[in-house]
């Protein structure tokens, strides 16, 4: 079993002892589909990385076409930032608790936040408001805890089973019901892939993995809407069906009782088939809705990875997140086998990502398919909010 070190231990990603899951608990069409996605956005954020915060201007005078060292965070090539590495805490609670555990997942985001857990530098950084505001939130909710259990230590309270929490009836979600921005969307991946058998779980818990840190309801169904998509490629659907403006009635049932929120329902409809891209009003924004239509519109509008990264990248803005949320789709889709072989040998810790995505296969074939059935979708429900109070970028 894969084994994540102590947040207080400090270890890089690429230090981590790779443990692979027996060749026998995979399967060889759906790993490829899980480990494009994992590897897609990591490839995606490390892309669109060194010109974070670039404007379309100045990258249609110099576009991004290879991963390089420097730029806005001064990386090395191949280093990625907080997508990747919120992406990877989330599918490490997967991995660890085998299930949907919504406190564990916010535990490691603040491991991430305050000690630099699974980020390619070793700390934290290009932390977005939303989510800095949200984790920030979450520890003050905990210290209360940890008083009220009388707990020494930051690891105790860190580490209280489900069963407690829920007893002390601990709220999770801490995203303010105006936050729409992308930083749910963008570490989404590992949802739909460890749910991807149960469509209704995958959706339902993509919501919900979103508002930990962002509670507006275009944050959350942005991810509803992903996840199934994303879900939908990895039990093999076709690019035409992906793309199809019907998509959502032709899958409606996976949606529950909860009906997509406007704005992302006129998003599912194929407003980004704009054959114009950044000229017909398609933007690579913080904003939620901004990002979905962007990641689509690079994922539609071209036929190879390679091509739909590059081009959600020189949309300019949030370059790393936008071709992050592209690449969990088009990753999946295209295959990890069709993924640019000099950027995979580029990227830092590939090889912990690739074990990492396949455990998520792995496991969702030794325990989903047994239990999702039985456990339902979570009963926490999420309340629509119309308002947005700003647009913080992650």
């Amino acid at each position: 079993m894969l084994q994540f070190p102590s947040p207080y231990d400090k270890t890089p990603p690429e230090k981590i002892k790779i443990v692979r899951p027996s060749p026998d608990s995979l399967d060889s069409t759906i790993a490829n589909r899980c480990i494009g996605s994992l590897i897609g956005l990591a490839i995606g954020d490390a892309l669109g990385a060194g010109v974070e915060f670039c404007s379309r201007e100045d990258l249609v005078k110099k576009p991004v076409e290879d991963m390089k060292t420097g730029g806005t965070w001064n990386l090395k090539a191949g280093q990625w930032t907080d997508d990747t590495s919120m992406s990877l805490c989330l599918a490490s609670s997967l991995i660890t608790q085998k299930d949907f555990n919504l406190y564990d997942q916010m535990v490691r985001y603040k491991w991430w936040y305050k000690h630099g857990f699974l980020s390619s530098t070793g700390r934290c950084f290009d932390i977005g408001n939303a989510t800095r505001m949200s984790l920030e939130e979450f520890q003050r909710r905990q210290n209360v805890l940890k008083k009220d259990r009388k707990l020494r230590v930051d690891l105790e309270v860190d580490q209280l089973p489900l069963d407690v929490i829920k007893k002390h009836k601990f709220d999770v979600f801490c995203g303010s019901p105006g936050s729409a921005g992308n930083g749910g969307l963008m570490r989404l991946a590992p949802v739909p892939l460890f749910f991807y058998q149960v469509p209704t779980l995958a959706v339902e818990y993509s919501g919900q993995s979103a508002r930990l840190t962002h509670g507006d309801v275009r944050a959350v169904d942005a991810c509803r809407y992903y996840g199934a998509l994303i879900a939908a490629v990895v039990r093999g659907e076709s690019k035409e069906q992906l793309l199809n403006d019907k998509f959502y009635d032709d899958h409606k049932l996976w949606f529950g009782t909860k009906p997509l929120d406007a704005s992302i329902m006129e998003v599912a409809s194929g407003s980004y088939k704009q054959p114009k891209g950044y000229d017909d009003g398609i933007r690579g924004g913080g904003f939620v809705v901004q990002s979905l239509r962007a990641a689509l519109w690079a994922f539609w509008s071209t036929e190879t990875f390679e091509d739909g990264v590059i081009n959600a990248v020189n949309l300019g803005s949030d370059t790393d997140t936008t071709a992050a949320i592209y690449g969990q789709l088009a990753g999946a889709y295209y295959g990890y086998s069709s993924i640019p072989e000099k950027w995979i040998k580029k990227l830092y810790a590939r090889d912990l990502i690739v074990c990492i995505a396949e455990w998520l296969q792995a496991l969702s074939y030794s325990k989903n398919v047994e239990t999702a059935s039985s456990q339902g979708a979570s009963a926490t429900q999420m309340e629509p909010n119309d308002e947005l109070e700003r647009f913080d970028d992650n």
